[in-house]
């Protein structure tokens, strides 16, 4: 039974929880089904080696039409919007896609911001360019491997206010993940808020996946190539800690993606959390 202390709900009617989703029977009937067939580790590493590859087709299929401009990120992150109206702020978008978060906070108005969108795959960054929003006065767009160093080859280390992965960690090899943290706390400067949501355990895209797309505990294919892993509050909380940053906060946020026309009705369970780099950090 849930009480006021394991949830709380905001306006827009997610519901944030510090506990792990329990499931049914046929639920884990169906997460036993996935270990029937596992990807080969060869076809595993293949995947790795190409992502690059299967995400720049995925940009070229689905162009700037597959995921809906994110209007929620001033809700859920107050983070942007506690600052005076004439401070400058530094933004930066760890895999930005098509600009699906900063063009929706362009929109809303943030004049005071400094922009900087980076993205693996090289197609997702021209779509960025080739945005009517686009302005490099106040923005910069360029491609990025966040498993490598290449990021400081457009941005100074410790020079940002503020950053974001969202919907990018999932998509990495559980591997890279503390470089990819590590990464984000040098990009930021001391004091600075590092903002993440993703996709949490047992949620239903990963209830759903059938025999032959599981790469590891956790972690699968898409039928299109690219990967998606499902997290617990838990992990998120050591990776982040062990690359340095203190918790804001970390926690699941439950949600239902409802479409009435197509007859969807659909529980959905994500991360989300805020990290800080220590305002004493040299």
């Amino acid at each position: 039974m849930e009480t006021d202390e394991d949830l709380s709900v905001a306006p827009n009617g997610d519901i944030f929880v510090h506990r792990l989703k329990e499931l049914t029977e046929e639920e884990k009937q169906r997460l036993e089904a996935q270990n029937s067939r596992i990807i080969p580790e060869s076809k595993a590493a293949k995947l790795e080696r190409e992502a690059k590859r299967h995400w720049d087709i995925f940009y070229k299929r689905n162009e700037t039409k597959f995921f809906r401009d994110r209007h929620w990120t001033t809700r859920e992150f107050q983070e942007l919007i506690n600052f005076e109206p004439d401070q400058k702020i530094s933004f930066l978008e760890l895999g930005c896609g098509v600009g699906n978060m900063i063009f929706p906070l362009i929109e809303e108005g943030f004049s005071n911001f400094h922009f900087y969108a980076c993205d693996f795959s090289p197609r997702a960054v021209e779509f960025v360019k080739s945005n009517k929003l686009f302005n490099e006065s106040r923005m910069k767009a360029f491609c990025a491997d966040l498993t490598t160093e290449d990021l400081f080859d457009n941005i100074s280390e410790g020079s940002m206010d503020l950053a974001s992965l969202i919907f990018v960690l999932s998509a990495i090899q559980p591997s890279h993940w503390p470089h990819v943290a590590r990464l984000a706390f040098r990009a930021l400067q001391p004091g600075g808020v590092l903002l993440l949501r993703d996709y949490g355990r047992y949620d239903m895209a990963q209830l759903r996946f059938k025999p032959g797309h599981k790469i590891a505990e956790n972690f699968y294919m898409r039928q299109d190539g690219t990967r998606s892993y499902y997290f617990t509050e838990e992990e998120l909380a050591k990776l982040f800690t062990d690359a340095g940053f203190e918790i804001v906060s970390n926690t699941y946020v439950q949600r239902r993606t409802v479409n009435f026309k197509e007859g969807i009705d659909v529980p959905r369970i994500f991360v989300q959390g805020k990290y800080k780099k220590p305002s004493n950090d040299g």
